[in-house]
């Protein structure tokens, strides 16, 4: 029936009162389902955020604009940064060769798994949760929201001051391959690669932008990869055989294990899957599961291949920046070192986008990115957000601990708690009971994890705190 139509019959009595009473609720859903289906992506996040007292704001950064393609070199940049030359040292040599092989290939899929619940989650409700808090939020309320924002934040937080102690340390590497005198320390390069970094978040305003630059940052990935390979296989063959026992007490064994353990689901993990799905085009979720297939698969290789041989080639005396432990001509090296620097300023950029998109939104930065008012408050906001990273990854330049730490209070609860127990939340009536059973099993068997590696990876801090000072030359 046609609204003009039964205007019509209301107005006229037709039917009796009876049915006037029915028409009048059925208009009445009519024109709930016509608000809710023509209301701006602002409105209706907003309605929802009433419900749960909070407000879901729209983003000023793009959505669904991004091909499959482009979204799965966005997530493989992250597989494929230059934490790969850590794992070697960080991941094989506290596992040796069964715990690394085994647990690198469980961690692979346990972490498609994880990463393919959040991904089917996107569009739960009838709306897209472009940001992990507003999906939890969605599921859970406005503590959630909250607490999930709060792990999110520190995640990315952490990922990002490895990422620019990583960079500082190539840079270092490159100064010592030329002058091996002490006058450039750690702390300088770290403080010179976050300039760098800080300019670079300067100049591309959000995600989608980047373009270009993930080609760039795929070039750079296979120099300094090709290279560690190259050269790590090199001095394999020449060397005598190496030590694979894992070093150290049984107590710090112990600890060593448990560490590694965050260190392999932090290898895989972004943290930030519905900022990174919310570029995708439409279909969203089968767009994002081409993307994850890819990571998961072509993606992993290269880093297989720089953390199995790396570990080959020098056994339990692996550096845990693997670039430090290979042997061949200078000239060489420094390419790779500078790609690892230059590639890690990339890759911050997209773990930074979150916090980026955070700001930018609240304080309605839309627009022409060249605009003075844009440029101004992105110099502020972006650049006070990487000095203050700088600053602490200078006074704790512990990349392996912060690998384990990060992995521990962040990546285990955002990945797998709390990816399987929203899954199971939403999906509740869809699941089989063997199925309930195994998210729940999943919940309680990583929370046990996570507080097992956190207290591993405090301790690992606290031992290198006595054997450093803060700002150390490392």
């Amino acid at each position: 029936m046609t609204f003009s139509r039964f205007f019509h019959v209301v107005e006229e009595g037709g039917g009796g009162e009876r049915q006037r009473e029915r028409l009048l609720a059925a208009a009445s859903e009519t024109q709930e389902l016509f608000v809710l289906e023509n209301m701006t992506a602002t409105e209706a996040n907003n309605r929802k955020g009433d419900d749960i007292g909070i407000e879901i704001p729209d983003t000023a950064h793009q959505v669904s604009t991004d091909s499959w393609f482009q979204v799965a070199f966005v997530l493989t940049t992250g597989i494929n940064s230059a934490y790969v030359l850590g794992y070697s040292g960080t991941v094989m040599v506290p596992l040796g060769w069964i715990g690394g092989v085994v647990g690198l290939i469980i961690a692979t899929a346990i972490s498609l798994y994880a990463n393919s619940l959040v991904a089917k989650l996107h569009e739960f409700g009838g709306r897209r949760h472009i940001r992990y808090r507003d999906l939890a939020g969605f599921i859970y309320g406005r503590k959630a929201y909250h607490l999930t924002w709060g792990l999110q934040y520190v995640n990315l937080f952490m990922i990002n001051c490895g990422y620019i102690i990583l960079a500082g340390s190539a840079l270092k590497a490159v100064y010592v391959l030329f002058r091996d005198d002490h006058v450039i320390k750690l702390p300088h390069c770290i403080a010179i690669v976050g300039l760098i970094c800080a300019v670079f978040a300067i100049g591309i305003p959000h995600l989608s932008a980047l373009g270009t630059w993930l080609a760039v940052s795929t070039i750079l990935s296979l120099i300094y990869i090709v290279v560690a390979i190259v050269l790590s296989a090199r001095d394999g063959v020449k060397a005598p055989p190496r030590d694979y026992e894992i070093q150290g007490s049984s107590l710090n064994k112990l600890f060593t294990i448990t560490g590694a353990a965050a260190n392999l689901v932090f290898a895989f993990n972004t943290g930030m899957l519905p900022e990174i799905q919310a570029t995708v085009r439409q279909p969203v979720v089968k767009n994002m599961m081409k993307a994850l297939y890819f990571q998961f698969t072509a993606g992993v290789l290269p880093m297989y291949a720089v953390t199995f041989i790396g570990y080959w080639a020098y056994g339990s005396s692996t550096s845990t920046y693997l670039l430090n432990s290979v042997n061949g001509p200078i000239w060489v090296k420094a390419l790779a070192n500078v790609s690892a620097i230059l590639q890690s300023v990339i890759a911050l950029h997209i773990f930074a986008s979150p916090t980026y998109e955070y700001m930018d939104t609240k304080f309605g930065i839309k627009g022409n990115p060249l605009a003075l008012k844009n440029l101004t408050f992105r110099i502020v906001a972006r650049g006070g957000y990487v000095a203050v990273s700088t600053l602490v990854s200078a006074l704790l330049p512990f990349l392996g601990d912060f690998m384990s730490l990060t992995g521990a209070v962040s990546t285990f609860p955002l990945t797998f708690i709390l990816a399987n127990h929203m899954y199971y939340k939403a999906m509740n009536n869809k699941l089989s009971p063997l199925q309930k059973i195994w998210h729940w099993f999943n919940v309680v068997f990583f929370s046990l994890m996570s507080v097992a590696a956190a207290i591993a990876a405090v301790r690992l801090i606290a031992v290198d705190s006595k054997n450093f000072h803060v700002f150390a030359d490392m």
